[in-house]
């Protein structure tokens, strides 16, 4: 009877150990990750001054922290938070000699709608698709653009897009799990540059990024 309960007690702590760590309903999950923001710009002309040329966005690295609510075991709310700071270049003539034109902190707080084919597994992939609100702030201008054209205000035009995301989650035990996911965030801007020498210069922007992420996370 003693070798019995043994067993027993060494099974459930062995089907413990490999239980999923899959979320069900009424869960909150909270993840954090690295992510990678790679910006898909399409720039328009710098009008009127400059017609023809066109600006570049760089990438950005941050942390980035999300939290979901599981509506049901395959419907989940998923809120994503995170800032990052890009840099807008000129590509060719005068502004592409310039270099470096201005920069900005991006905030785009987007909430997906997410569907969870998979319920009990170690291996959760998803789909997701939502609205985001892009904020730009703290806009400056650099100091080469200052150089050139004298002292110069900065803004960017916030903006709202829908986005759409794919991921996996992968446990690590039963507790905590691994999460690789990626996003496209529709977000289009327009950036006025006030310049003293040059006149008011504008420049509209659809960015487009591709959000890389990785990262772990945890169901409450």
């Amino acid at each position: 009877m003693r070798m019995k309960i043994i067993l027993l007690a060494s099974a459930m702590a062995a089907a413990s150990a490999t239980a999923p760590a899959q979320a069900k309903q009424g869960d909150i999950v909270v993840r954090t990750r690295a992510i990678m923001v790679a910006p898909n710009e399409k720039s328009g002309s710098v009008l009127p001054g400059f017609p023809g040329e066109r600006v570049s966005v760089d990438n950005s690295i941050m942390p980035e922290i999300d939290i979901t609510y599981m509506a049901t075991d395959h419907i989940g709310f998923e809120l994503i938070a995170a800032t990052t700071k890009h840099t807008a270049s000129g590509r060719t003539g005068t502004t592409g000699s310039i270099g470096k034109l201005a920069s900005t902190w991006v905030l785009p707080p987007t909430l997906t709608i997410q569907y969870h084919p998979v319920v009990d597994g170690h291996v959760r992939p998803y789909v997701g698709a939502g609205i985001n609100y892009t904020l730009f702030y703290a806009e400056d201008a650099s100091k080469a653009l200052e150089t050139a054209v004298g002292k110069t205000r900065v803004h960017m035009s916030d903006s709202v897009g829908w986005a759409g995301q794919v991921g996996v989650d992968i446990d690590l035990n039963d507790k905590i799990f691994l999460n690789i996911d990626v996003k496209y965030i529709d977000i289009n801007t327009k950036a006025r540059l006030a310049t003293t020498a040059a006149g008011t210069q504008r420049v509209k922007l659809a960015l487009d990024p591709l959000v890389f992420g990785v990262g772990v996370g945890m169901r409450f």
